[in-house]
């Protein structure tokens, strides 16, 4: 069985010990991902737009790795604040609404309390 690991180049792989996304066996298991801009560090006041950024990390990983977002079964929403979910929903439907993956939302604090929104995913390689 072969591992492939992907780094988004954050900061905090390096710091903590994990990578953005493993490729194994057909999957692909994307980390809890923020909204950080990883260019520039620089994480956006509004959740909505951190949803954005946390979206487009997430695709640049799927994409690496040989899949899409329309490839994904499984979505996890870790928000500090349930209220702050609803601004997030047409960034999600527009990622998702072809996968319309399995998904479930949790309300939990998160490492920073700059981050408004965490996402996790689990997708699969496209059959060739």
């Amino acid at each position: 069985m072969s591992v492939r690991h992907i780094s988004s180049g954050s900061p905090f792989e390096q710091q903590v010990g994990y990578s953005r996304a493993v490729v194994s066996d057909g999957w692909v298991f994307v980390a809890g991902t923020t909204g950080y801009d990883y260019e520039t560090m620089v994480m956006p006041q509004d959740v909505g737009d951190q949803c954005a950024n946390t979206l487009k990390t997430i695709e640049k990983a799927l994409i690496e790795s040989g899949s899409d977002l329309n490839h994904v079964v499984r979505a996890r929403y870790i928000l500090p604040n349930g209220d702050d979910f609803e601004a997030c929903w047409p960034h999600l439907r527009s990622a998702f609404g072809t996968a319309k993956p399995a998904a479930t939302m949790i309300i939990a604090a998160l490492m920073n309390p700059e981050m408004k929104i965490e996402i996790e995913v689990t997708a699969r390689l496209p059959q060739r």
